[in-house]
Order: C-alpha cells, then sequence, then structure tokens
C-alpha cells in the first residue's frame, strides 16, 4: 500500500469541519479582505505551522484560538464561498469520491449574515467546489451538516434551518462544542423535532467525555451516528483490565493491538449495544492525539474496534489543526497501526453505508466507484461488503 496508492484509493469522509479545514493562503488573503489584522504569522508556511503547533501544544486555549482566527475571516459570503469550494476541491485532489462537511451557522453572523445567508453561501461554494473538482478529472459530492453549538440556545433552530434546506445540500444535523457540562439532552426539543423530520442527525460524543455522553447521545437523543465516540474503549476489558489500564501498560509495544487475541476481550453492556446496533463511529486519530483522547496512533482505539468489527469509519476532523488528510490519516495508520489495503477499503465502506443520502445513492458510490477503485488497485476482485447489490454486514 504505498503513499500514492493511498492517495489514488477512493475514500470518504464523514467528520471534517468546515473552519478547521481552510488553506493557510486563504487565511492570508481573507483576512486582508475584511481587515483583519490579528492574525500570528503573515506568510502562509509560517500561519500554518502555528496552527499545527497550536493544536498540539497541549493547550486548551491556545487550541480554541485557531478557531477565533478561522471564523474571523468566514463572516461574509465571498469568504464562506471560497472556504467551502476551496474544501471540495482539496478532498477531491485528496481522493475522497463523497464528503459531509459540518459547520456552526451561528458562528458566521457577525457581519450582517443572515443564517439563511450563511447556508446559501456554503452550498453555493461546495457546489463550484464540485464542479471545479470534476473538471480536474477528481469527481465528488459534498453535502453540508449544520451544527449547534452545545453551550448556545439555538440548537432547535438551527434544526429547523437544516429542514429547510434539506433538499438544497444540507443532509444531516450535528451538536458541538464542550462535552462536560453541557449534555446533549440540554437540545432534546431539537432532536426530537428532528425524528419526527425523519431527518438524520449526529452527535458529539465520547471524546472529552465518557460512557455517559454515548449512552445519552444513543439512548436519550437517538443519534445516528456519533462523532468521535473513541471513548466507547471505556466499556471494554482486556484479561479483566480496563482498555486504558492494559493500553498504559502496553504503550512501548507498538503491535500491541494488532497482536492481540480477540478472545481476550470483553465487552461492557454500552460497547457490545453499539456494536449490535452497527451505530457508526466517525474517529479521527491525529485529532485524538491532539486532544489526548488516544496515546499514540499504534495504540489508538479504531485498530481493535476494527478488529472487533464495530462500525468504525476514518477522519480528519480538523485539516488544517492537525495538519492532514484522509490520505495521511490512512499513511498513518499503515506505518503505525498496521493497516492494509484492505482494512481501508473497509472503513470506506462503512462510511459509505453510513453517510446521510438516500440509500440507493450511498449503494451506487459503493458499487460503481469504491469498489472498483479498490479492485483496480488491489488488482483483483472488488472485494466484501457488497454483493449483489445487497450491503452486507460490516
Amino acid at each position: 500500500m504505498s503513499t500514492d496508492e493511498l492517495r489514488r484509493a477512493p475514500k470518504v469522509l464523514l467528520h471534517d469541519h468546515l473552519d478547521g479545514g481552510l488553506r493557510p493562503q486563504t487565511v492570508l488573503d481573507l483576512a486582508a479582505a475584511v481587515g483583519y489584522d490579528d492574525l500570528p504569522a503573515t506568510d502562509a508556511e509560517s500561519l500554518g505551522t502555528w496552527f499545527r503547533e497550536s493544536a498540539d501544544s497541549g493547550s486548551l486555549p491556545r487550541y480554541l484560538e485557531t478557531f477565533d482566527h478561522t471564523l474571523a475571516v468566514m463572516q461574509t459570503r465571498e469568504g464562506l464561498f471560497r472556504v467551502a469550494s476551496e474544501c471540495a476541491q482539496d478532498l477531491a485532489a485528496d481522493g475522497v469520491v463523497y464528503a459531509e462537511s459540518r459547520y456552526a451557522p451561528e458562528q458566521h453572523l457577525t457581519r450582517g449574515l443572515t443564517l439563511e445567508g450563511v447556508v446559501e453561501a456554503v452550498n453555493a461554494g461546495l457546489r463550484d467546489g464540485e464542479a471545479r473538482a470534476a473538471a480536474a478529472g477528481h469527481p465528488i459530492r459534498v453535502t453540508a451538516l449544520l451544527t449547534a453549538m452545545r453551550h448556545a440556545a439555538k440548537s432547535t433552530e438551527i434544526a429547523e434551518l437544516a429542514i429547510r434546506y434539506r433538499d438544497d445540500g444540507v443532509s444531516g444535523f450535528d451538536i458541538a462544542g464542550a462535552e462536560a457540562g453541557y449534555p446533549p439532552t440540554r437540545h432534546l426539543d431539537a432532536f426530537e423535532y428532528l425524528r419526527r423530520e425523519n431527518f438524520h442527525f449526529t452527535i458529539h460524543a465520547g471524546e472529552a467525555f465518557g460512557l455517559p455522553s454515548i449512552w445519552e447521545a444513543i439512548q436519550w437523543c437517538g443519534a445516528d451516528r456519533l462523532g468521535h465516540g473513541v471513548r466507547i474503549v471505556d466499556d471494554i476489558t482486556i484479561d479483566g483490565s480496563p482498555y486504558a489500564d492494559w493500553v498504559e501498560g502496553h504503550k512501548h509495544d507498538a503491535d500491541a493491538l494488532t497482536a492481540l487475541e480477540l478472545d481476550r476481550v470483553r465487552l461492557g453492556r454500552l460497547a457490545a449495544y453499539v456494536r449490535d446496533k452497527r451505530i457508526p463511529l466517525e474517529m479521527c486519530p491525529s485529532s485524538n492525539l491532539q486532544t489526548s483522547a488516544a496515546p499514540s496512533i499504534a495504540l489508538h482505539p479504531i485498530t481493535l474496534l476494527r478488529r472487533l468489527r464495530f462500525r468504525v469509519t476514518l477522519n480528519t476532523d480538523n485539516r488544517l489543526m492537525s495538519g492532514t488528510t484522509m490520505s495521511r490519516e490512512a499513511e498513518l495508520l499503515r506505518d503505525e497501526a498496521g493497516w492494509s489495503l484492505d482494512d481501508l477499503r473497509w472503513v470506506t465502506i462503512n462510511a459509505m453505508k453510513s453517510a446521510f443520502i438516500p440509500f440507493d445513492e450511498r449503494l451506487a458510490l459503493i458499487d460503481d466507484v469504491i469498489k472498483p477503485g479498490y479492485a483496480a488497485l488491489s488488482g483483483g476482485a472488488a472485494g466484501e461488503g457488497v454483493s449483489g447489490g445487497v450491503v452486507s454486514p460490516a
């Protein structure tokens, strides 16, 4: 599985923040256009380095400051349009064939835009980016997820906004922000409304906060997917020890998870429920290292959960802050966790099955794009996961 093959492999991205994926040069250009003078660097290379180092710093205030700068330049229609268009183009150039880009409309209102104006600017930018990517020979489809902030009181308003644009580029809803102290149950009215409207939603859960966050997202709120969900391993034991304790004892063994005999693993009730119900986990390895939700790529829970056949998916979270791409995430898992092309194909099909678009459209991308793409790379059959037009469990 060469680096070039990783880039050419069809990929599906479900968890990517629009305000976390800007090109450094775009941040500079848009800052100049709107008169924003507080950037920490004046050239693209230095600015990109600052974003990555800030996210790696271990300082939450410094990490959050990175978004202050990106949001500051995303307050006009022109800025939102450009960022959205470039998002689609950059993902397509990296081999992504389907993506869901999430953002919080309420965070883009300081220069006079309305909520509707924000959504329409982003939708127009994504369509422009799709067209430019197709013209460059890299077709992609990108839909939007509208995010409400956990600490705010706009979740029902944003949910209603998502429904208004459900047939015009918006495929789902999300809540994000600090988990501790802001449980998803604060937003039950929004989730109940979305369920009545037969609309899809995901919830950031199980990243900074543990099992209660996951349980509430699933059992109280009815989430279709879990944003991150990495802390589901808190409900898994190995040789009778909590997962975290076992990992601490093996933190110097890069092959510990790949060599682990699975009959030594036991799932708790919640972990078993998540696996049994095939609830998708939107996992973001590099980002999880930056937020200390995982100790290393080699010991990131995604490898164990993949071996246990949870519905894991691979994602970027914030490409600018993590200095990453989908190909880079796959490369890290290849080099540090022993992943193969089959592993990447498996999580890609998982992600496409879990996307917030109609079933027949998901199936078409799996059968017509993803399976043939991996078959071409492997030099063999298209592989398992979908057979005879019927999606099998994965």
